[in-house]
């Protein structure tokens, strides 16, 4: 479909042939960010509007719809955050939340004069980072919306267990936030004095009453007061913040880190296609194939350069301290400063399969637990997560990553019941650093979900009573942080307001499809096979 009379040109919006998962034609709105000459051919790099950006592809003129061909405006060029001209096409359309985001920013920090003064932008292009969820890996939505029923989440309830609640009222005016699905935040405002409080409004110093009609099985839960320091002064809520210590601003992005860069990886017996760009040599980027040493992540630009290098690598498993072993599963703990080349090699491998976050070479205040698979020939990297030493926001995990020829298979699970394990141990109760990406956000709602439900389930009654848990004991139980258990009951629909109680309600699909999933989890972290010591960092004058 593709006219040799019109001239294609970066920033250009039309749509794209591609085959959905159904194997069936579509063509989904692209954008042109940029156009190559190979043999004589034109080929152009498309990002499907509304897609992932691992979808990203190099297409033929062939696969182009020109008759709804899209120019890019053409505007003068949009000023980044540190005043320079930015690098990327205008192009029609673009981000039309984020430009509203900047002029509502923009609007409630204006003067009262006429002139217009620029103002910062608190960072408004880091709130639709995780937003891209592509339509191989559905996100539910949260419950408290009128459009979303229980059976977004379980099969329709049958018979109803409810859970009701006492209400130990205390004057509260803090802000709770949720983590919505798609790695944002959402505030929820407890009620003012005189004010008739609404379900998903909970009190963080309620009791909740839980008991079953038909069963004995039943609960009483509290919550706690959500803590919050992002709060706006005059009480409206802020944007979320996004100050992780990997978190990426996107300030530095242009067609380069747009772009993937490596078309495909030899990671031992495994092919890998990266899925977006990672900072790799210039040089190795025009490879057809990238070699990495599957031990020591060493990068090598041939077959050759790699067999050689591994007749005088001497490693068979990731440096650092084995710290966890059962069956073929063995964890490794390695210190970002001690390890600083082995490190920056596992951060370039994992940038080209996370989006949200930005590389640092600096690896120092980092700690890497590395998940290996062990058989004959040595400890295969399965996947990974970091850790900062020492994090003032309650952050367990920094970045976490399943390699893909691993993934959906329970590792990812693992991985982050693992990193709670450590919580555990040491004593403290943690949260992923956001934004989560949206397998990431998947991940850690199930496990959520899977963990809270295991044991409000297992709660038995005392004396013919109802027992009672507060939302503190949960955390302290799963070393889960409290905003995410408030979040995570919140998505699974189970608090309610009823007759001036709060009432948590446990359907039997719920019950039933959290049994099959338990049935399916045959990966679990056993905590008698960890041997683990937490260090105070914050003594140590050098790391």
């Amino acid at each position: 479909m593709a006219d040799p009379q019109v001239d294609v040109v970066e920033g250009c919006r039309l749509p794209v042939l591609r085959k959905n998962q159904e194997n069936e034609d579509e063509w989904p709105l692209a954008e042109i960010l940029s156009v190559k000459e190979l043999t004589g051919r034109k080929l152009y790099y498309v990002h499907y509007i509304d897609f992932n950006k691992r979808l990203d592809e190099w297409v033929t003129p062939e696969r182009l719809d020109l008759k709804k061909l899209q120019f890019p405006k053409k505007e003068a060029k949009t000023p980044t955050k540190n005043g320079l001209p930015g690098s990327r096409p205008s192009s029609p359309e673009r981000d039309p939340v984020r430009k509203s985001l900047d002029n509502s920013l923009q609007t409630a920090t204006a003067p009262s004069r006429g002139k217009t003064v620029p103002t910062p932008k608190r960072k408004a292009e880091s709130v639709s980072l995780a937003t891209q969820v592509p339509p191989a890996t559905p996100v539910p939505s949260l419950p408290g919306s009128t459009e979303t029923t229980q059976a977004s989440v379980f099969p329709a309830a049958r018979d109803t267990n409810t859970f009701t609640q006492k209400s130990n009222t205390r004057d509260d005016h803090e802000q709770l936030t949720s983590l919505t699905t798609n790695g944002t935040a959402r505030r929820l405002i407890p009620s003012q004095p005189g004010r008739k409080r609404k379900a998903n409004c909970v009190g963080t110093d309620e009791i909740i009453k839980v008991f079953q009609y038909n069963n004995p099985r039943c609960a009483s839960v509290y919550l706690p007061p959500g803590e919050d320091s992002q709060d706006s002064s005059d009480g409206i809520p802020s944007a979320p913040r996004m100050t992780g210590s990997l978190v990426s601003d996107r300030s530095h992005d242009d067609i380069v880190t747009r772009m993937k860069n490596i078309d495909c990886i030899e990671l031992g017996r495994h092919r890998l296609k990266p899925w977006y760009f990672s900072p790799y040599p210039q040089e190795l980027t025009t490879l057809p194939i990238l070699y990495l040493c599957e031990f020591c992540l060493k990068y090598l630009k041939s077959l050759k350069c790699l067999q050689r290098h591994l007749t005088k690598c001497n490693l068979r498993h990731p440096p650092g301290n084995e710290i966890y072993r059962k069956g073929t599963i063995s964890f490794f703990e390695i210190d970002g400063r001690k390890n600083k080349t082995y490190s920056q090699n596992l951060c370039l491998l994992a940038k080209c399969f996370l989006d949200h976050k930005t590389l640092y070479y600096d690896t120092d205040p980092f700690l890497f637990y590395v998940m290996t698979e062990y058989d004959s020939k040595g400890f295969h990297i399965v996947g990974y997560f970091s850790k900062e030493k020492e994090s003032t926001e309650d952050y367990n995990v920094a970045c976490i990553l399943t390699l893909p020829p691993y993934q959906r298979r329970g590792y990812g699970k693992l991985l982050i019941e693992f990193s709670y394990e450590l919580s555990k141990v040491e004593g403290k109760t943690g949260t992923p650093e956001k934004p989560l990406s949206d397998l990431g956000l998947l991940s850690y709602r199930s496990y959520w979900s899977q963990t809270i439900l295991e044991i409000l389930m297992d709660l038995k009654s005392d004396n013919g009573e109802r027992p009672q848990i507060t939302i503190n004991e949960i955390s302290e139980i799963t070393s889960v942080k409290k905003e995410d258990v408030i979040s995570t009951l919140q998505y699974l629909n189970l608090i309610n307001y009823y007759k001036g109680q709060y009432i948590l309600t446990l359907s039997e699909d719920i019950v039933e499809g959290h049994e099959r999933a338990m049935q399916k989890r045959h990966l679990r972290i056993d905590p008698k096979c960890l041997h683990f010591t937490p260090k105070d960092w914050s003594k140590r004058g050098k790391w």
